[in-house]
């Protein structure tokens, strides 16, 4: 009977079948009542909604319409709506892939990639949601603070007075997270129908005829000339830029997965997140282009808003703008670029001034609220996972849902950092930054995770494409470049980073059937083939060894002998020859049991070409006929 064992240089698990990981169950919940759960719509489709209809939609589209006019602001909504397409597809064959435990987006790309890819885009990913809260936040404070103003109220200054309140509003949120799931669903109920409300309100104000009031501030209803002049576009000042106004509208596409993000709280994910994701970003998209058309269609860029601009005679000497064909000078605040209303600067176009300014308010708070809830979920279950010790102390959770109130303060904090910046763009062009770095990473996973062929790789929702996927994770690396290069260079940057300390320091003792082990098995499986078409050399020769140690930890020194040359470089097997049956063996026999270790072991031309035997130190004490089989073995 032969026994053999292999040495490439490195060690190898000894257990004869996988184990599972504990950690990747779900802890039973306590008995009583059990925690909450949301079925598609209301877990899935209207918390992406809400989180999609954001600051952005109400606060920076029709500023993009009016710097990149209607067409390339379509070609904006739809390039961004390919990339969350794309991404929505891929993350549903993941989701779709076995059981989804909390940890939204993290939990899925972790168990896919393993934790050495999955690990640092957990922090990403977390740091990404916390700043899209302060995105969200700002955006709503800066609406508080021009209606201050609108009654005289000034506390400080402009920007410090978007900072009290943006810091203010958080702390509310902060609470209404804390007071569990129940609450933060209720209350994204409630936000949901004031902004459908206010969706109908604007709708109604495209059609009222506008009136003096309305067309001082640049609103003249449907209009085939504001329609043609709106079409293409103005670029100006600093952001004037078709990849600059992307940027800025991209955070507005970065709510897809919002109902990933709380996986956990969900009746039935696998069914949920497809269809929910992809419903909300059919709706959102429809919303988005009917709003930059139609503004683009009613409205003209500059106005003053001041009554007394009306054109009172037939004469439009000197004036500017195609307003002068419409009966409104606007010359002044054109040529000193100080015009405060119209498609470039302000605009409330409405059936009820008030109903807009509550649909800002809801789609702001809402997508704040959102966001803060998603990242602290997603980090608890990160530092679950302990893949970076120094985190763990925010893994604990509380109550029946197991509510993460550590990490609610730390994603807390991180919001209040960025909105003491109060700069809107420059917050959005971050935020697109972060999430077109874990969009680019979902579709790698699920392309790597299809190519590699992993056993493990059976989803059921079956429309998506590993091409699709690739495509989605190539454009989503380019855009990173194109909107903010050094952003993009500083992400990569902590990637590596942390991918580093993982694979290099830490180690954890983790195995999740990841398709990067999987693709290891196909590489090498695919090389040793390969091998058998390669013709050998002298200049290419390496001692592959067949050791006769015997069980090796009873011939240390020869083991350590042979793997001082083979070790990283070529090829070790340990052999045992274990005789059985009588005491008297011929040689006959014993050199059988030599030559079917040196033919059966290694594979291909990974096969012993060398073979090494022990030097006999017990010469006067063994027998004469096994001094004789040593010598013949030789």
């Amino acid at each position: 009977m032969v026994d053999i064992g292999m040495d490439g240089g490195a060690t190898s698990d000894s257990s004869s079948l996988p184990t599972p990981d504990p950690g990747n169950e779900e802890s039973q919940a306590p008995p009583g009542k059990g925690p909450v759960r949301f079925g598609w719509i209301v877990g899935v489709m209207i918390r992406c909604m809400l989180n999609i209809w954001g600051v952005i939609l109400f606060l920076r589209l029709s500023w993009i319409t009016s710097q990149a006019g209607i067409v390339l602001t379509c070609v904006i909504i739809l390039m961004s709506v390919t990339v969350t397409s794309v991404t929505a597809l891929s993350i549903s064959a993941i989701a779709t892939n076995g059981r989804v435990a909390s940890g939204g987006a993290y939990f899925m790309l972790s168990r896919t990639l393993g934790p050495e890819i999955g690990g640092p885009i957990g922090v990403v990913f977390c740091f990404a949601n916390a700043l899209a809260c302060a995105l969200h936040t700002v955006g709503f404070s800066e609406v508080v603070r021009d209606l201050m103003r609108e009654f005289n109220v000034v506390m400080i200054d402009s920007v410090n007075d978007v900072r009290i309140v943006g810091v203010i509003t958080v702390t509310i949120l902060l609470l209404i997270a804390l007071a569990g799931m129940a609450w933060e669903s209720s209350t994204q109920m409630f936000f949901f129908l004031v902004l459908l409300i206010s969706f109908a309100n604007y709708l109604v104000g495209t059609v009222i005829p506008p009136n003096t009031e309305k067309q001082s501030i640049g609103i003249f209803g449907y209009r085939g000339d504001i329609f043609v002049e709106n079409l293409t576009p103005s670029w100006r000042g600093p952001k004037g830029s078709f990849f600059q106004v992307f940027a800025i509208f991209f955070p507005a596409a970065t709510g897809i997965l919002s109902g990933v993000n709380i996986c956990g709280d969900l009746k039935d994910p696998n069914n949920a997140i497809p269809k929910g994701t992809l419903a909300a970003i059919f709706w959102t998209t429809l919303s988005d282009l009917v709003i930059a058309v139609t503004t683009g269609v009613c409205v003209v860029r500059d106005a003053s808003g001041n009554k007394s601009d009306i054109l009172t005679g037939n004469s439009t000497d000197g004036c500017v703008g195609l307003a002068c064909n419409l009966g409104w000078n606007f010359t002044d605040c054109i040529h000193s670029q100080a015009c405060p209303y119209g498609l470039a600067n302000s605009l409330n176009l409405s059936g009820y001034p008030y109903l807009i300014t509550a649909g800002v308010f809801a789609a702001t708070l809402s997508s704040a609220l959102g966001f803060l809830v998603s990242a602290p979920k997603i980090f608890q279950r990160l530092c679950k996972d302990e893949i970076y010790p120094f985190i763990i102390f925010f893994a604990k959770g509380y109550g029946k849902n197991n509510e993460p109130i550590r990490a609610y303060i730390l994603c807390y904090l991180i919001a209040v950092i960025f909105i003491l910046v109060a700069e809107l763009n420059t917050i959005a062009a971050l935020n697109s930054n972060f999430f077109l770095c874990s969009y680019g990473l979902i579709n790698f996973s699920c392309f790597h995770a299809s190519i590699t062929n992993a056993p493990g790789w059976r989803p059921s929702f079956h429309y998506y494409s590993k091409w699709t996927a690739l495509f989605g994770a190539v454009i989503s690396m380019v855009l990173m470049f194109l909107f903010t290069w050094w952003a993009a260079l500083i992400t990569f940057c902590i990637i590596v980073f942390l991918f580093g300390y993982v694979n290099y320091y830490n180690k954890p003792k983790i195995n999740w059937g990841s398709s990067v082990q999987a693709g290891t098995y196909n590489m090498a499986l695919s090389y040793s083939v390969s091998l058998m078409g390669v013709e050998d050399h002298v200049k290419n020769f390496r001692p592959q060894c067949l050791v006769l140690s015997g069980p090796p930890n009873q011939r240390p020194a020869l083991v350590d002998f042979v793997g001082s040359f083979t070790k990283h470089v070529s090829l070790m097997i340990c052999g045992d020859i274990i005789l059985v049956g009588s005491d008297c063996i011929s040689f006959i026999d014993f050199f059988l049991n030599l030559i079917l270790p040196l033919k059966a072991s290694g594979l291909g031309k990974l096969k012993p070409n060398t073979l090494v035997l022990g030097f006999k130190g017990n010469w006067r004490e063994s027998a004469p006929e096994s001094i004789e089989d040593y010598i013949n073995t030789i």
